[in-house]
């Protein structure tokens, strides 16, 4: 297995995936969307797996203020998450090319 997870350090959710994996003894990579975003090439991997609209969410502070509510095109909506990581839903947990966004534990234990 090779996890990682994608998250903010005040983010519940994120505490939650990173507990699960300690409390099973998995080792993790651990990166923090306020120091480093997601590259293109992981974008599109997580993208395949849960959909682009999953990973946007929708409660955000900047999501009204950058107007992704009026955005329709999937490639400006992918650059703007790619410029503003503050966009995502977190956690973005991923185990090579599968990915989950938000809290999963049942599919986390699958992986196991």
């Amino acid at each position: 297995m090779n996890i990682q997870i994608f998250g903010t350090k005040k983010c519940n959710d994120t505490k939650k995936a990173e507990r699960f994996f300690k409390e099973r003894r998995i080792q993790y990579q651990f990166i923090d969307l306020k120091e480093k975003a997601l590259s293109k090439g992981e974008l599109q991997s997580v993208k395949k797996a849960v959909g682009l609209e999953n990973l946007i969410n929708k409660n955000s502070k900047d999501y009204k203020k950058l107007n992704m509510d009026k955005i329709r095109g999937a490639e400006t909506r992918e650059g703007m998450l790619l410029k503003n990581p503050s966009l995502y839903t977190t956690p973005i947990v991923r185990n090579g090319k599968e990915a989950t966004v938000g809290n999963q534990p049942e599919i986390w234990k699958s992986w196991e």
